[in-house]
Order: C-alpha cells, then sequence, then structure tokens
C-alpha cells in the first residue's frame, strides 16, 4: 500500500445510518442494503450500520480498481437498481489507532438522490466512538486506488489546452468524443489530464463545443 492520507471528518446526509428524520429509509440505507450485499458475498455485519464521511476539500478523489463492484443491484422499490464498489483500506486515528474498513461507492449514475460530493470518501467501519466532525483521520488504500487531485485547475487547464486545437478545426475536433476516443487523443497530446474522471472530461468537452465553436 502507498502512504497515508488524511482527510477530516464530517456531517453526511444522514440517510445512511438512518438518523435523518426525513430519510426514505427510517433504518437506514445501510442496514437495509446489508443482506442483499450478503446474499452476493459481502458480509458488512461487522461494520457501524452507517457511514464515516472523509473530506479532502479542496482536492477531489479518483478511484480506481475496485475491489469488489456489484451491478445493477435492487435494494429498495423507491428507485431503479444501482451499482456498488468497495475498496479495502486501513484507517488511521489520531491517536495511532489502525483499524480496517471500506470505502463505500454507490455510483452516481445509477444513484437517484443524495450525491456526495468528489471531494468526500464515505467508508464502512467499526464504531469509532472517539471521533466528531472535524477529527482527523487518515486512510491507506491499495496502490493505484486512491488518488487526490485539484480537479478545478486541471478542467480550467484542459479547457485552455483546447481552445486553440477546437478552433483550428471546430469541424473535425469532435468527431471522436467517446471516452475512449477523448483518452487516446490525450494519451498522444497531454497525458497530465488522464487522471480526469470520464464524467469531468464530458464537462469539459461540453464547454468547449460551447465556448469555441459556433452554435
Amino acid at each position: 500500500m502507498p502512504g497515508w492520507i488524511e482527510g477530516v471528518l464530517q456531517h453526511g446526509h444522514g440517510v445512511a445510518s438512518g438518523a435523518n428524520s426525513e430519510s426514505p429509509y427510517p433504518k437506514g440505507s445501510i442496514s437495509i442494503q446489508t443482506p442483499f450485499f450478503k446474499a452476493l458475498g459481502l458480509d458488512l455485519s461487522c461494520y457501524w450500520q452507517g457511514t464515516i464521511n472523509l473530506s479532502f476539500k479542496p482536492l477531489e478523489i479518483v478511484l480506481r480498481n475496485p475491489d469488489i463492484t456489484f451491478e445493477n443491484m435492487y435494494w429498495t422499490d423507491l428507485h431503479p437498481p444501482e451499482t456498488f464498489s468497495f475498496w479495502n483500506i486501513k484507517l488511521r486515528t489520531i491517536d495511532n489507532h489502525n483499524i480496517t474498513g471500506l470505502i463505500y461507492y454507490p455510483h452516481p449514475e445509477t444513484k437517484a438522490r443524495h450525491w456526495q460530493s468528489s471531494s468526500v470518501l464515505e467508508i464502512l467501519a467499526p464504531r469509532m466512538t472517539n471521533l466528531g466532525e472535524g477529527s482527523p483521520l487518515q486512510v491507506k488504500a491499495s496502490e493505484g486506488c486512491l488518488q487526490l487531485i485539484d480537479g478545478a485547475r486541471l478542467r480550467a487547464k484542459l479547457l485552455e489546452f483546447l481552445k486553440f486545437r477546437v478552433l483550428a478545426s471546430p469541424d473535425h475536433f469532435f468527431a471522436n468524443s467517446s471516452h475512449l476516443g477523448i483518452r487516446e487523443w490525450l494519451s498522444k497530446t497531454n497525458p497530465e489530464f488522464l487522471i480526469l474522471p470520464n464524467k469531468d472530461l464530458d464537462y469539459v468537452w461540453n464547454q468547449a463545443k460551447t465556448l469555441y465553436t459556433e452554435t
């Protein structure tokens, strides 16, 4: 595993634990999902039935190579099935207490509500009573799985990088705007931007098309 990275705890929506009185899941979404995950081979019984929300603002999180993914898992009648990914991690508190946990990632493209900021990790772990909002907590994941980026800077830099390339060939530049096509082009022209997730590439490409082509 690579080195530890440190974030700070923040309050979540209260939906995972059921603490939010306005949540459509009074028992908490984790409690409801747990038997469905167990049926698929993932036992969450050793974890607190809620999530720890770890913020790295203003940096943004890029996750890759999950240890487990369940696609289109049905767990409620309130919205369509969702895709979930998990990463095995280690956590370390300020007093050097180490525990194991999981990154819990409901894929935003299948998540109907209560989206998380791209700067916040949702973590499943045993209950830790000595932590509160603002407490520092360190996390360690396997190499290549978890990275922090300055997303705002990279998106702005990429948009500027595209400007004259679009203006030079506005009729042809967007001919292949698939994720594969974009990434192949970036690998040849400026690999620095390959760290950006697909949703960010889509956002910048759409911005460039709006700003740099005639409508």
